[in-house]
């Protein structure tokens, strides 16, 4: 079987074995390496981050710890804790105003301290912001004030205060603050004379953990030695820390699956606050610099075999790109391209056979251009034939002679609709110009209106409004008399009753906008998408450059014998009516399309809005011709 494969594929097997899976084994190897070499730099950067952390939470502990001890050796707290009833109640009452204003002082000076509270051992207290939730409440017996006792006069932070009978005039709630009591003792006896309670705003170790940055989605929260939060971010996904995953250690990391993440912890616990500072952040984040250096590794790996498939495929292709190259040139001929030539030089059998095929692509072009030639020497004949039959001084003699004698036999709706007539042959015709002025092509829509007029009676009614300092401008003739007798025949002749067309002219936006508007029967969603499909079908494949378009009254581009018939059809369609203008299709409306984007470009043309029972509005963007044949950007 491998005896029968093709050459190419032959080396490409080799190619596999001597290098492609080398470099494979070397990208794995590699890989490893580089993981554990990012994971082991990873897990020292974010604990020097932990340190950095755990080193503010000590100093603000410590703050606190070093206020504990001031407000314990104050000569009024003793004076309180003590209960000295030698002195008369105004020395007490100027004591006890003394300590309040000399606890008030720490707050004063350190933002950080919700609230100090010295309890006595009696249960009484003094505050300069907090106060017990009842009068007749015994302080003594609460838990933080029994935790301090056991503590024997060594500082502790006890974590979120829960279950006690103090609060704040402040009202922080329990989660906000973090709580540090130390039992006062008596030095001589070592008995215990009291407590102070001090509660630390949670923000000042929030704020400090927030500055940390780990990745884009890593945070730290804090626990104490039983694994209750002290600050845990809600972006973590846990209420409360499960103490039993640090092992009983001091640091070190480990993963677990939290709410369907998989996330990375990395702890280290601070002796001084007993706290336990934890970085979370999610593995696939963790691993973003491995995957990075992996998909350099992949790069490679991916450029060598490329390379390799490239230096195999080389040898083969010298023997079958001829081939490939003559079978390319005939797909491209068969697809309709008859201007692609094969250019290989050889002079081997695939070199005669590619001249043979450029020979006979020769022969079919010459047959296709003589065949056009022909098609277009018919239309030539067919157009002079159409241009000898309408002669313009005959035909405006004639129609002038037939409105002398309709108004010498006092005729006047017939020397109305002839004069009509005539002012729409002399618009149409122009003498053969492509352009008009606007006013002329508003007056040639107000001639075929007069007409319909007539024959429609009441039925028909209609508005014409031509801002002003517009009408100058040059147009493209016979533009929107189509849009107008679309709108009759397909918008007013089917509704019931009477109905109206509004032909509006201004400048918009360094554009001239066209508006035709009728409340006729409207189209239906089908027919509208119809409609606008074959707008948007027109191609405007050879349209003009702004800087070259036509000048008004020119022959540039223009055979003014085509542009007198097309006149003539016109004026013909507004006498005949429906017959013959092919409105039904869409076909008026299309051709116009045609012809804009034909002259203007893309940028131009015929939008279409309409609704069953409420009218169609079709609005025709003209660019602005100056008389020097420039066109306004």
């Amino acid at each position: 079987m491998f005896r029968n494969l093709e050459i190419r594929y032959k080396l490409l097997v080799h190619f596999l074995f001597i290098s492609i899976l080398p470099s494979l084994a070397l990208g794995v190897l590699t890989g490893w390496t580089v993981d554990s070499i990012m994971e082991r730099q990873m897990n020292e950067n974010t604990l020097q981050l932990i340190d950095k952390v755990n080193r503010n939470l000590e100093f603000y502990v410590s703050n606190v710890q070093n206020t504990s001890y001031l407000i314990s050796f104050n000569p009024e707290i003793q004076k309180f804790l003590r209960g000295d009833r030698t002195a008369d109640k105004t020395a007490q009452a100027s004591s006890v105003y003394e300590a309040k204003k000399f606890l008030q002082g720490f707050t004063t000076l350190n933002s950080e301290m919700a609230g100090i509270m010295v309890v006595n051992s009696q249960g009484k207290y003094i505050s300069n912001d907090m106060y017990a939730t009842s009068p007749d409440e015994d302080l003594t017996l609460e838990r933080w004030y029994q935790e301090a006792v056991a503590g024997r006069g060594i500082f502790r932070m006890i974590g979120h205060p829960a279950n006690r009978h103090v609060t704040t005039h402040a009202d922080y709630k329990s989660s906000e603050v973090v709580s540090a009591v130390r039992a006062i003792l008596d030095p001589d006896t070592q008995r215990v004379l009291g407590v102070v309670l001090i509660d630390l705003k949670l923000r000042v170790i929030s704020e400090t953990a927030k500055d940390v940055r780990l990745g884009k989605t890593g945070y730290l929260m804090v626990v104490d030695e039983q694994g209750e939060p002290i600050y845990i971010p809600k972006q973590v996904g846990l209420q409360s820390f499960p103490i039993a995953w640090l092992h009983g250690q001091s640091s070190g990391s480990f993963a677990r699956e939290v709410d369907g993440r998989k996330l990375q912890f990395i702890f280290r616990g601070s002796s001084f606050t007993n706290w336990t500072t934890i970085a979370v952040f999610s593995t696939s984040e963790s691993g973003r610099e491995v995957r990075q250096m992996r998909l350099y590794l992949g790069s490679f790996v991916f450029v060598v075999c490329l390379l390799g498939t490239t230096a195999s495929f080389a040898l083969s292709r010298s023997i079958s790109r001829p081939i490939r190259r003559l079978m390319m040139f005939m797909q491209r001929a068969e697809s309709g391209d008859l201007t692609s030539r094969y250019w290989g030089g050889g002079t081997d059998e695939v070199g005669m056979l590619g001249r043979s095929f450029n020979s006979m692509l020769t022969k079919i072009n010459d047959l296709i251009g003589l065949a056009e030639r022909q098609e277009r020497q018919k239309r030539e004949a067919e157009l002079r034939s159409l241009q000898a039959q309408i002669k313009p001084h005959f035909l405006y003699n004639t129609l002038d002679t037939i409105q002398w004698m309709a108004r010498k036999q006092g005729a006047e709706d017939v020397t109305e609709m002839v004069e009509a007539l005539s002012r729409l042959f002399r618009i149409g015709l122009s003498r053969g110009n492509e352009y008009i002025p606007l006013g002329e092509e508003i007056e040639h829509v107000r001639s075929y209106l007069q007409i319909q007029k007539i024959r429609y009676k009441d039925k028909l009614g209609y508005t014409l409004e031509l801002a002003p300092g517009i009408s100058h401008l040059p147009v493209l003739k016979i533009i929107l008399q189509p849009i107008v007798e679309n709108a009759i025949y397909h918008g007013i002749k089917e509704r019931r009753g009477p109905g109206t067309i509004a032909v509006k002219a201004e400048r918009l936006e360094g554009r001239l906008v066209l508006t035709v508007t009728d409340d006729g029967a409207g189209m239906s969603a089908e027919k509208l998408a119809e409609l606008r499909r074959k707008l948007e079908a027109v191609s405007d494949e050879g349209a003009q450059d702004a800087d070259v378009a036509r000048k008004p009254g020119g022959a540039a581009g223009a055979d003014s014998g085509a542009a007198a018939g097309a006149g003539a059809v016109a004026a013909g369609r507004a006498v005949g009516g429906a017959a013959g203008s092919g409105s039904g299709s869409g076909y008026g409306l299309v051709n116009v399309q045609e012809r804009i984007r034909m002259t203007f470009g893309s940028g131009y043309g015929i939008t279409v809005t309409s609704e069953p029972g409420v009218g169609t509005t079709v609005v025709l963007t003209h660019p602005i011709i100056h008389e020097d044949g420039r066109k306004e950007p």
